[in-house]
């Protein structure tokens, strides 16, 4: 198996500091001597699990820094302890949850020591890095490269965020909103963070969750919110509605046959153009293999590549629509070819269909082929 680079998951930066945490107690005497052949198989049975090296002192430092795993809970029960004093069920809410981020921060800072400028150089150099990894799509070189950051300057917002990003690409989505989440307690106005921890969410199937991030972004960017955040979260917003509709109707299923979805309603009088059609040559809502002499040979097909190709922009707000991500993603693992139609329902990606294949909308001019 190849070993990835330092500890490039949430869970395999916590089984080190287990180890760490299991090894010093011996050394220190909190336990017995006569342990110590227990601690070591239980060390070597985490470290198999998880596929790590415990005696790798670059992949500790980049998983806990200065701090060990004792420090880190005793912050904890410090931070509980002085919530249930200070606050009472109906104050729960996103002011508080903030605070207590922000105090976590505080104390976390307190306990450990403070970047050196130079320290911080290096950790600005070791991002750059990063992100060129990041271009050139070698998502574990960015994690190892942002985690080496992180180890010279714990905490830092734009670090975790850009780790999270790698994490996305790499398709582990569970340290991805990990690192999305610490970057948006440690600085709520970054808001790319909450782009990412909105992506990551989506991701792992709590579209709820990823409407609520996307919300907060939208209110710490102001002026309504960016294009891309916007989009994120009328993204999520109707998954929830979909999701919502689902359970509803599950009682009452929609006869086969009858019209639903964005094609509803759109005959040869033109506006919306035919999506069913080009959702069939993918493979309908079946799963099937897409017919791709009929997908090359279409008129509506070459149109939308032609739009692509000549409006960079769409391609960017393609790439950034959760669905289609979630789609790309699932279909690189072997998951099948997706529900076009079901995908076309998504008003968003509805409306770049339009916009590509030069549609004009319901209840505009007729096409060529309706005149």
């Amino acid at each position: 198996m190849v070993r990835v680079p330092l500890a490039s998951t949430t869970q395999q930066r916590l089984a080190l500091a287990i180890c760490h945490f299991l090894s010093s107690s011996v050394e220190d005497g909190s336990l017995p001597s006569e342990d110590k052949d227990s601690i070591d198989v239980a060390i070597n049975c985490i470290a198999e699990s998880f596929n790590i090296d415990p005696t790798d002192e670059t992949a500790l430092q980049a998983a806990i820094g200065s701090q060990n795993l004792l420090k880190i809970y005793s912050i904890y029960e410090n931070l509980k302890s002085s919530g249930k004093s200070a606050t009472t069920p109906s104050s729960a809410s996103a002011s508080t949850s903030a605070s207590t981020a922000a105090a976590a921060a505080s104390a976390s800072t307190g306990a450990r020591k403070l970047p050196t400028d130079e320290e911080k150089a290096r950790a600005e150099d070791l991002k750059i890095q990063g992100n060129k990894a990041m271009t050139a799509k070698d998502y574990a070189r960015a994690i190892d490269l942002y985690s080496q950051a992180l180890a010279l300057h714990p905490g830092n917002a734009l670090f975790l965020s850009n780790r999270a990003a790698a994490y996305s690409a790499a398709r582990d989505h569970e340290s991805a909103r990990a690192d999305a989440e610490a970057a948006v307690a440690a600085d709520p106005k970054y808001t790319k963070a909450w782009s990412r921890l909105g992506l990551a969410r989506f991701a792992l199937g709590d579209a709820r969750g990823s409407m609520e991030a996307y919300s907060q972004g939208i209110e710490h960017e102001g002026n309504g919110g960016s294009e891309a955040m916007k989009k994120g979260f009328e993204t999520a917003k109707r998954r929830v509605e979909e999701l919502e509709a689902e359970e509803r109707d599950s009682s009452n299923p929609v006869p086969r046959g009858a019209p639903t979805g964005v094609n509803a309603g759109a005959g040869a009088g033109g506006g919306m153009p035919d999506l069913s059609s080009l959702a069939g040559m993918f493979g309908g809502g079946g799963g099937g293999m897409p017919d791709l002499s009929s997908i090359m040979g279409n008129p509506m097909f070459a149109s939308m590549a032609q739009s692509l190709m000549s409006n960079p922009d769409m391609m960017q707000n393609l790439m950034s629509n959760p669905r289609l991500r979630e789609m790309a993603d699932r279909f690189s693992q072997g998951g099948g070819v997706p529900d076009m139609s079901s995908l076309m329902n998504d008003p968003n990606i509805a409306e770049m269909a339009r916009n590509m294949m030069g549609g004009g909308g319901r209840g505009g001019p007729p096409g060529p082929s309706g005149r």
